[in-house]
């Protein structure tokens, strides 16, 4: 494999269809702010457009953008690989499916999207900078699966992720190098991708996002596997991941 961010997540973007809301919604929960710049041909389409950087203190790891619209609102993470091209193929191959075709961002590097066999949504990315693994802003990403079993003869080939803790809710997935990445839990009505968003305290931030949006429909089977945390929705109607801040 590459370098150390090989495996790793990235990136996330996070796709929307009321961007000032959201905005709202996240500096309040997680005291994200933000730094817009005119971008050319991310992963919604070629042209010039806005896009939103979220940071945390002065790390900067994640996007924000209009969802076009025949895509959903969500979020996708970026797990970084050596050849992007070849590992498109290669997903295709594993029984996944190419949902945009590898593409050059100009400044950033190259990446695709992909579905997986269960069809969660998820992105890869060769990066073209120096900039290291953005750890502020997020946890281990969760997998949540609509009763199939996380698919890991898709995974494990594509970015060399290794299981550790059995099978079903609760296994965790560890890069070659030993970086914990991910973790299963329990069902929800499709399968996808669930970030973990860092925050100062997570019942409180559950509180005060119940003031501002739409709130709700914490994933009692999921929360029954990550008692350290809590589901909520986004005002899109995005599940994520509130964990608690660690500082080390």
């Amino acid at each position: 494999m590459g370098s150390d961010k090989t495996g790793r997540i990235v990136w996330h973007d996070l796709f929307t269809r009321d961007r000032p809301r959201v905005m709202s919604f996240y500096r309040v929960i997680a005291e994200w702010h933000y730094k817009t710049e005119h971008a050319t041909d991310f992963a919604w389409g070629s042209g010039v457009q806005d896009y939103v950087l979220a940071l945390s203190g002065m790390q900067a790891g994640a996007g924000i953008i209009d969802a076009p619209a025949e895509m959903a609102p969500g979020w996708v993470a970026y797990v970084e690989v050596d050849d992007v091209d070849d590992s498109a193929d290669l997903a295709a191959r594993l029984g996944g499916s190419i949902m945009r075709a590898p593409f050059d961002v100009p400044g950033v590097g190259r990446n695709a999207l992909l579905r997986d066999p269960n069809g969660a949504v998820i992105g890869i990315a060769l990066s073209r900078h120096s900039f290291p693994v953005p750890k502020r802003q997020f946890g281990a990403e969760l997998y949540a699966s609509d009763a199939r079993p996380f698919p890991l003869d898709f995974y494990g080939p594509l970015f060399d992720w290794m299981p550790k803790g059995g099978q079903g809710d609760g296994q965790r997935l560890l890069t070659a190098t030993g970086h914990h990445i991910a973790k299963t839990v329990g069902e929800v009505p499709s399968a996808q991708w669930v970030p973990s968003v860092k925050v100062a305290n997570p019942p409180e931030a559950v509180r005060k996002a119940a003031l501002i949006g739409r709130v709700g429909d914490i994933h009692h089977a999921a929360e029954t596997s990550c008692p350290s945390g809590r589901f909520i929705r986004d005002p899109d109607g995005t599940v994520i991941h509130l964990t608690e801040w660690q500082k080390t």
